[in-house]
């Protein structure tokens, strides 16, 4: 399932944080969003599922506008994946992946084995099938966050985003999450903040900066050190990975101001 979004401008309390911003997913796509902290990426993000409403814009999912759809309708093709998941009160693990058949359902409606069968295996495909009967709040960030992609994953959908997911994890959690989610094999749209790890996941990259595209393209065609350091104001190094051939990025100290005045 393709996901267009053309012309999404977003201003909050005055600011004009979203200017003018079109992109493009095809279908069965990874592409990823990056950009510095403070860019826009997570806004725009929530512009497309609807958290934020855009002053300006289309979002179509397939032939579905999302902006003028029911949050029911959309969600049963589309699925999120955020970046904090904390709850007020407790959940099992498995009551909160059950949460994700949720669209597909009637009100009251009961939970049918069909329902049980697709939960199962969505833990399983995060590797969670013994932690069914935990409290959510007892798990560490990277297990809860499974349990979120869990929950994704059971809602069936056509497309997903990922609005950070893996930001506050360390590296074996975040190869993990996006690792199941690359095997999908659906449409996705993830804002990421590691740049070896988009390199690694994407196949389009659309660079943000002050709130619009900067550049896109693949990770080879986007990944240079000039555009890092136009980006990112830092230096590094980028070359080819010898084990597996992607991109790899080495970064170089960072010199402030205060340290070139003063030959620190």
């Amino acid at each position: 399932m393709n996901l267009t979004a053309e012309h999404l401008s977003v201003s909050l309390t005055g600011t004009d944080i979203v200017k003018d911003i079109s992109l493009q997913v095809k279908e069965k796509q990874f592409v990823g969003i990056i950009g510095p902290n403070g860019c826009g990426k997570s806004t725009l993000l929530k512009s497309i599922y609807k958290v934020i409403h855009p002053q300006k814009g289309t979002v179509f999912l397939g032939q579905k506008d999302v902006l003028k759809s029911s949050a029911r309708m959309i969600a049963k093709d589309l699925g999120v994946v955020g970046q904090f998941n904390d709850l007020s009160f407790d959940f099992t693990v498995h009551e909160m992946v059950m949460m994700g058949r949720a669209p597909h359902k009637r009100r009251m409606e009961s939970d049918y084995v069909e329902d049980y069968k697709i939960v199962a295996e969505a833990l399983e495909r995060v590797n969670l099938t013994e932690y069914a009967n935990r409290s959510y709040l007892t798990l560490s960030g990277g297990e809860k966050q499974r349990v979120i992609l869990a929950r994704a994953i059971a809602q069936e959908p056509k497309f997903l985003i990922l609005d950070e997911p893996t930001n506050h994890l360390d590296m074996k959690y975040q190869l993990q999450i996006l690792s199941v989610v690359k095997s999908l094999n659906i449409g996705v749209l993830a804002a990421l903040h590691d740049l070896p790890m988009a390199s690694l996941y994407c196949d389009v990259l659309y660079v943000m900066k002050n709130g619009r595209i900067f550049a896109s393209g693949t990770p080879k065609e986007v990944l240079t050190k000039e555009l890092i350091r136009q980006v990112y104001e830092i230096d590094c190094e980028v070359y080819s990975n010898p084990v597996t051939g992607d991109l790899a990025i080495a970064y170089l100290p960072f010199e402030s101001e205060g340290d070139k005045k003063y030959g620190t």
